[in-house]
């Protein structure tokens, strides 16, 4: 791996260290490291600072948040020093910060002695670390770097046996990296060379990566009988009777853990997951928004919400199909063109879920808003190919704006409700839109917004574009479930198709 960006560090590493200068070439070492982690001229010269420095260790501190260039560096320089075993843990936090640069391709990795030198519970926890900094599963461009070190898992495994933790930790790296065969049957053995609960939960992700799910069901069952206080694998055990097909039981099991905890978060999420699953109403997504809202601070990530929106209209994106005919603006002017570049530079087709797509906008809050309003006639807004949304942003730019004034009385509200009076057409649905993004992120406006969105759905059902509103209707917390109901029919059967007047129903609904 070559990298011009690294050659430049080079070339300074080297005049700095010509000049005697070891803390300036150290720096430039292990910044050349970030670049080109195998270039084997960083290597060669690392070794000459090495040599007139005496070890140089001290010039790569291993201190806590030390940059990853500064940690390979030291790891390097401990391997060549004869402690291979102790650049390892070095070497793999480098991987964890930055997975898709190939910090372990270097040949002392791949050293079978290694692998007889290491400690297996250092090496377990080790990768364990690894395992948590670079997702499950891996992403595809770390796939390549990260394998060094199962090479290093099966040369400890080949010198020191059996050892449960290291089949274990070496099975859940296995199965980020894609070798699903290979995590089964490292976790197999792991789970009998040491039982325990985390060898059971090991082999029954290892299962489910292989899709065996009945033995997947089993190993996790097995789990919760070493510790029925750990509520996590009753998360784990439910979503795997999901899988299945056993919702009805995977939903109990959630049931069960929430009487012990209320508020343990891998249940919350598992439970609001199942319940949108088993009925499709979004107010079980609204709650787990409401829950993310108000636990800002959970042990780990979750992504149950952004995978339940994800590809449904108005939930994950803009939906699918031949777009609306293009709205009006209330406003009769020419907006900047720095405002279009923001408002480009926010906008897209996509998003994870409506509280992400309203936090998205907030860079918005430097257009002016009669720029955001004026933005909804632009000739680039108001294009038939226009694949981003850009009403939809502006709209949403503009819950930004005034945000400290209460819903009742906000010009937010205000400009948005006159948005929405007219024809179904781009800008009337984007202000929709707004309104029901806004009734995710504020519950206090929740019953407001229903009773806007209920009124709009009401005027529209028999309409051309029926199935646009009835689509954002089934986005929008706190409706009711005779309204839902007419949403879903809306979408179900085709309306048939006559021509209205310019809407006023909606009229009662602003608060000038």
């Amino acid at each position: 791996m070559d990298s011009p960006s690294a050659r430049r560090d080079l070339v300074r590493a080297r005049e700095a260290l010509d000049n005697g200068a070891f803390v300036p070439a150290a720096g430039h070492l292990a910044t050349a490291l970030t670049h080109a982690p195998t270039l084997p001229e960083i290597h060669e010269l690392l070794s000459r600072l090495a040599a007139r420095a005496g070890g140089a260790l001290e010039l790569f501190p291993a201190e806590p948040h030390a940059p990853a260039g500064r940690l390979a560096a030291r790891a390097h320089l401990l391997a060549a020093a004869g402690r291979p075993e102790e650049a390892l843990p070095l070497l793999a936090t480098a991987s964890g910060h930055a997975p898709e640069l190939d910090w372990a391709g270097v040949p002392w990795v791949g050293d079978p002695a290694l692998g007889a030198r290491i400690e297996p519970g250092l090496l377990a926890r080790t990768v364990m670390r690894l395992c948590t900094a670079v997702g499950d599963p891996a992403p595809a461009a770390t796939v390549t770097p990260l394998r060094p070190y199962l090479t290093v898992v099966r040369h400890a495994l080949a010198a020191h046996g059996e050892h449960g933790m290291l089949l274990g930790a070496g099975s859940a790296l296995a199965r980020r990296l894609g070798e699903v065969r290979l995590a089964v049957e490292w976790a197999g053995r792991g789970a009998k060379a040491q039982p325990s609960k985390l060898g059971e939960i090991w082999l029954g992700y290892a299962f489910r990566s292989a899709g065996r799910m009945p033995e997947a069901l089993a190993a996790l069952r097995r789990a919760v009988a070493y510790d029925p206080e750990d509520l996590s694998v009753y998360a784990d055990v439910a979503a795997t009777l999901a899988d299945l097909g056993r919702l009805d039981e995977a939903l109990r099991w959630t049931e069960l853990a929430l009487e012990r905890d209320p508020a343990f978060d891998c249940v919350v999420h598992t439970a609001h997951r199942l319940r949108y699953r088993a009925d499709g109403d979004v107010r079980h997504l609204v709650g787990l928004a409401d829950f993310l809202r108000d636990h800002p601070d959970d042990a780990h990530e979750h992504t149950d919400l952004e995978e339940c929106c994800r590809n449904t209209p108005w939930l994950g994106g803009l939906p699918p199909g031949t777009p609306l005919p293009a709205g009006r603006a209330p406003v009769n002017a020419e907006p900047s063109a720095d405002a279009l570049h923001r408002l480009q530079r926010v906008a897209g087709p996509v998003w994870p879920h409506p509280p992400g797509a309203y936090d998205r906008a907030l860079g918005l809050v430097l257009v002016e808003p009669w720029e955001l309003l004026a933005l909804l006639a632009h000739p680039e807004t108001a294009r038939a190919d226009q694949q981003n949304g850009l009403e939809v942003w502006a709209c949403l730019g503009l819950l930004h704006h005034g945000a400290e004034e209460p819903w009742p009385e906000s010009s937010r509200r205000r400009l948005l409700l006159g948005l929405l009076d007219g024809e179904v057409d781009r800008v009337t649905q984007a202000a929709l839109f707004a309104l029901v993004t806004y009734a995710w992120v504020d519950p206090a406006a929740r019953d407001d917004i229903a009773a806007v969105v209920t009124a709009r759905l009401t005027e529209t059902a028999s309409g051309p574009n029926a199935r646009a509103v009835a689509e954002l209707a089934l986005a929008a917390p706190g409706l009711d479930r005779p309204t839902r109901e007419l949403a879903a029919a809306t979408i179900r059967v085709p309306a048939t198709p006559r021509q209205r007047g310019r809407g006023r129903s909606l009229l009662r609904w602003r608060r000038d």
